[in-house]
């Protein structure tokens, strides 16, 4: 029988083909561009629109799981994620390459969803932080050899190699969770009972926190969705650009679990999210305008990945058990919903403006917003604790 390890190898491998699929666009935007005469408007619609089924499919994720089974949903999640891509092969009509994404992002949706709970059935009560680490790795490990491979393969072999390729990882992921996954023996189970509610506050604080963790995240996808097409007007090769770039997805799969244990540490997840976002931030606009990129990139890699864990645990603070699905159904639906607006914008800027470093510098500005969430985030936390004391 497979090792819980070996359960988290095969969850690690099909979600990092997740990451690949979505990275692929943003890998290889120069010479999609030139192939579908898309604008980089366009390209970042292309790139947003990955996310957008997951405003309808991240609230009824885990209830679909619990009714289908986890394995079964998480397998036509992968077959959804494959078909797009092979639609995305099939042609290059721009209302084609847009029903790809929306086929193959509403199996990444589901996927990533699912497999969150799954990593925490294996692993709760025996190394679940090591385990979530290890896993939320998976995401900035696929990004990164998409940025790596990707561009190399479209320069040699052309853009329906590009699609094969990741076609190719998603079916290795299918077979992997086939052949090797199955239930833990000691699954996490519902209490059935008193159906928990939210109160107001608790829901504004929810929507806090992930409006954070989409800004956040926003500013690493302009990083490695419009870097590679900046270095590239520069004067940079496609492949050159988005290996140089990959790098701070690399190191990236570092500094994230760095800065859960640093925060964890300190008990200073706030403080860490604050100078994390700023210092992320800063680094973001001297990448645009340097022309040191190898140091810029490396520091942004070593700095990007420090927040991430201390906003993930941001919802905690306000969700008790009982209501601990529908408010992270509500974060995951917040976050899917702002996603491929952010995306959509950051293209839309760089065509008005004529350059991909605008997106980039938009990217900082979302960065710079986060300590501002935060703090009224924190509002509301302390609002609620006041009211939770008894008057004497």
């Amino acid at each position: 029988m497979p090792s819980r390890w070996t359960i988290l190898a095969v969850l690690f491998v099909a979600r990092a083909a997740f990451a690949f699929q979505f990275g692929s666009v943003g890998a290889v935007a120069p010479q999609l561009s030139q192939s579908l005469g898309a604008s980089l408007a366009d390209i970042g619609i292309l790139i947003g629109i990955y996310f957008a089924p997951g405003v309808l499919l991240a609230f009824p994720g885990g209830a679909i799981g619990r009714r289908y089974g986890d394995k079964a949903t998480v397998l036509a999640a992968i077959l959804a994620m494959l078909a797009g891509e092979l639609l995305m092969t099939s042609s290059a009509s721009w209302s084609v390459q847009i029903a790809g994404r929306l086929i193959a992002g509403t199996g990444g949706i589901l996927l990533s969803v699912l497999m969150t709970k799954m990593v925490a059935d294996w692993f709760t009560g025996r190394e679940i932080a090591t385990a979530m680490a290890i896993f939320v790795n998976s995401w900035p490990v696929g990004i990164a050899i998409s940025l790596m491979l990707l561009p190399w393969i479209g320069a040699r072999f052309g853009l329906h190699l590009v699609n094969l390729a990741v076609a190719g990882w998603i079916l290795i992921g299918l077979v992997l969770m086939a052949i090797f996954y199955r239930a833990a023996e000691e699954a996490a189970v519902s209490v059935v009972g008193e159906r928990g509610s939210l109160t107001p506050e608790t829901v504004y604080a929810v929507i806090a926190a992930s409006s954070i963790w989409c800004l956040y995240n926003l500013g690493l996808v302009m990083i490695f969705s419009f870097g590679p097409s900046m270095l590239v007007e520069r004067g940079w090769s496609m492949a050159a650009a988005g290996s140089t770039i990959s790098i701070v997805l690399w190191l990236a799969a570092i500094s994230v679990p760095l800065g859960g244990f640093l925060a964890d540490l300190t008990k200073r997840g706030e403080a860490i999210i604050v100078a994390g976002c700023i210092g992320f931030a800063l680094l973001t606009v001297l990448l645009s305008r340097s022309g040191q990129v190898l140091p810029v990139v490396i520091a942004v890699g070593a700095v990007c990945g420090l927040p991430a864990g201390a906003i993930m645990s941001l919802p905690a603070r306000v969700l008790e058990p009982k209501t601990r699905a529908i408010g992270m159904g509500i974060f995951y639906t917040a976050f899917y919903a702002g996603s491929p607006v952010g995306s959509a914008i950051g293209g839309k800027l760089s065509t008005s403006l004529g350059s991909a470093s605008a997106a980039v510098d938009f990217g900082a500005v979302l960065l710079l917003a986060c300590p501002a969430i935060l703090w009224f985030f924190r509002r509301i936390v302390s609002g609620q604790n006041r009211s939770a004391i008894p008057s004497t």
